[in-house]
This record gives structure tokens, C-alpha cells and sequence, in this order.
């Protein structure tokens, strides 16, 4: 299957060992497929994705998938306005011609 638009996001991973608290941020991808949004551990149905928007603040910024089971949040680094776009214009598209 071929991936329409990925997006980086960063997932802090939180150790605590005794008195010592390690945070550690790991390089994730969001994928945009024909029929799904996929992370790392889960895979959102284009179907049930309602809509994708984000907010920067400074350097990070949240980015937000719009759900039929909630909202989920990552972290982004970069601007996801390339993602968003090639949702919106893969969703526009779907909704018309299916």
C-alpha cells in the first residue's frame, strides 16, 4: 500500500529508576494510506478520522486526529500543514466519489 503524506512526531518515553527520573524523546511517523492513518501502535480508519488539525508553541506544537473515539495528541516538531493538506484533499475527494 502507498503512503500518501507521513508526519514526524516525538514520543517522550519516561524512566524513573530510585531517585532519577530519565525522559528520552523517540522519532515516530504519523502515515496517511488510501484507507487509514497509522502510528506507531495504532491505525485509525480514514473512515472514523473526522478531521486533523494542530497548534505550534515555540519549537514543539501538538498535532490532533479528530476521532470518532476521541482525540489523540502528538507531538510534533515540524509544521504538519503538508499532512493536513494531503488529508483533507484525500478525504475531499473520497467523500464525493465513493
Amino acid at each position: 500500500m502507498q503512503i500518501i503524506a507521513k508526519q514526524p512526531y516525538v514520543k517522550v518515553i519516561r524512566q524513573i529508576r530510585a531517585l532519577e527520573q530519565k525522559d528520552t524523546e523517540e522519532q515516530r511517523y504519523l502515515y496517511l494510506y488510501k484507507d487509514k492513518i497509522v502510528s506507531k501502535h495504532r491505525e485509525f480508519p480514514i473512515e472514523k478520522v473526522l478531521d486533523v488539525t494542530y497548534r505550534l508553541t515555540g519549537e514543539k506544537g501538538m498535532l490532533y486526529l479528530h476521532t470518532l473515539q476521541g482525540v489523540y495528541a502528538y507531538i510534533i516538531t515540524s509544521s504538519p500543514e503538508s499532512f493536513i493538506a494531503a488529508f483533507k484533499a484525500h478525504t475531499e475527494s473520497t467523500i464525493y466519489h465513493d
